[in-house]
């Protein structure tokens, strides 16, 4: 779970700068190693439109072997057969969900150190901590928390696997493994990139280079 969090991708088809499946597969190709499908926000698609996506996502996923998560819709992850599924503090809770999708990869975002406690008791394999820096992703982000929030889930025992998200860059990766992530999690970054395949590169040589040192 660990070496999958180095270069963690979310995307949607309203965060994206030019059409999603060249974008996913751009950064697929630049060496993501996780990918969260997460459809929100003005002008998200619903419905078949929104089916039709995630199984074209999904199957570009699978032709280069990297996990394919479906953010909060569970229904949906099972429907398609994805693997795993992210919830957030305001989502399904995450005991009920694991209970519903078995052993497949249950993330949650945590944000204090009692949310991820609670998400250790309840079944997560990992935990998206952030946002890190200041975001524009996300309209309803909280307050950026710093590379500080990581240290202080370490130091108080939490061992799970950790993926900072939230306004990391390449040039801030390694600020955020050096203080305890396996990972990073990034949306305009890449998705946004004029260059996608060189900005997940990048990403993922940052990412590994802190991983071995």
């Amino acid at each position: 779970m660990r070496e999958l969090l180095r270069t963690y991708l979310v995307l949607g088809s309203v965060n994206c700068r030019e059409e999603p499946l060249r974008v996913l597969e751009e950064a697929l190709a630049g060496g993501v190693t996780l990918v969260q499908f997460r459809e929100k926000g003005p002008g998200a698609l619903s419905g078949e439109p929104l089916r039709a996506l995630a199984v074209q996502l999904q199957a570009a996923c699978r032709r280069r072997g990297v996990p394919f998560l479906v953010n909060d819709d569970v229904e949906l992850a099972l429907a398609i057969g994805a693997d795993g599924v992210h919830v957030g503090q305001g989502d399904e809770a995450a005991a009920r969900v694991r209970a519903r999708i078995g052993d497949r990869i249950l993330g949650v975002s945590a944000h204090t150190f009692a949310e991820a406690e609670a998400a250790v008791r309840h079944g997560a394999d990992y935990l998206g901590i952030g946002p890190i820096y200041p975001t524009a992703s996300k309209a309803d982000a909280k307050a950026p928390q710093g590379p500080e929030i990581l240290r202080e889930l370490r130091a108080r025992g939490i061992d799970l696997p950790l993926v900072g998200i939230g306004g990391i860059t390449a040039e801030t990766a390694s600020d955020v493994v050096r203080a305890g992530a396996d990972g990073v999690a990034v949306i305009s970054a890449v998705t946004m990139a004029p260059d996608v395949r060189e900005s997940a590169t990048r990403l993922y040589a940052a990412v590994a280079a802190d991983s071995l040192s």
